[in-house]
């Protein structure tokens, strides 16, 4: 996923980069608000759209109060308040200017993470349709020949239904909905089990065994050795 950070420190922006880059984020780092509203603005070419937006309070010029309205009127990208200022007052400010969540710092790393994939789980963005597939607005995926219906919960290869259960659908939504991207074994375990990684680990692995066998695309999930899984496009 690519990320946004708004932080006018330049030390804890080049610690949290840190960190969310060995979670497989790619984060772009801007100091002030008119520089990420250039950031969001609708670009030409090839590059990819923001998964989440984290925004600091205290910038320089204008606030991050001024400037997450600013981002609403540009897009609908979630936004993610990473502040020191906990009182009520501001939280409620922030959330009833947009704002999809509220983070105090200082923070837990953890619930950071898990907080930035809850709210991106709210939102298809319009560029993930998968390299040569589609989305019908955001709710049906295509990949390959293979066909996700998000709403309704259905799965089709080639035409033809495969039956899966709740948690192997759930699994394949995930991957399929951010193709390419490598998911952490924990991150899928807390997500889709909501339960953490701790004698979870084979659940997860038969699970996988389970879709490749049912979905006859034994190539469409890859095990990234030592990390977790991703959802790898198939060629036409």
């Amino acid at each position: 996923m690519r990320l946004l950070l708004v932080e006018d420190d330049e030390r804890v922006a080049a610690a949290l980069s840190a960190v969310l880059g060995r979670h497989g984020f790619d984060t772009v780092h801007v100091r002030d608000g008119e520089a990420a509203l250039r950031q969001l603005l609708p670009a030409e070419g090839d590059c990819p759209a923001f998964g989440v937006v984290l925004l600091d309070l205290g910038l320089p010029g204008q606030d991050g109060f001024e400037i997450c309205g600013r981002i609403r009127g540009l897009t609908s990208t979630p936004v993610i308040m990473v502040t020191a200022r906990a009182d009520v007052r501001s939280r409620i400010h922030g959330l009833n200017l947009g704002a999809d969540d509220y983070v105090v710092k200082p923070y837990d790393t953890g619930e950071l993470l898990a907080r930035i994939h809850a709210v991106s789980r709210r939102t298809v963005p319009e560029d993930t349709a998968a390299p040569g597939g589609d989305t019908d607005s955001g709710t049906v995926l295509r990949l390959g020949t293979a066909r996700i219906e998000l709403p309704t919960r259905r799965v089709s290869v080639a035409g033809t239904e495969v039956a899966l259960t709740r948690k192997e659908f759930d699994l394949l939504a995930m991957l399929a909905q951010r193709p390419g991207v490598v998911f952490r074994r924990e991150q899928i375990i807390s997500e889709v089990w909501r339960t953490s990684w701790t004698g979870t680990g084979r659940t997860l692995e038969v699970h996988v065994a389970s879709l490749r066998s049912k979905l006859g695309i034994p190539a469409l999930i890859e095990t990234v050795r030592g990390v977790g899984y991703r959802l790898v496009v198939p060629a036409e």
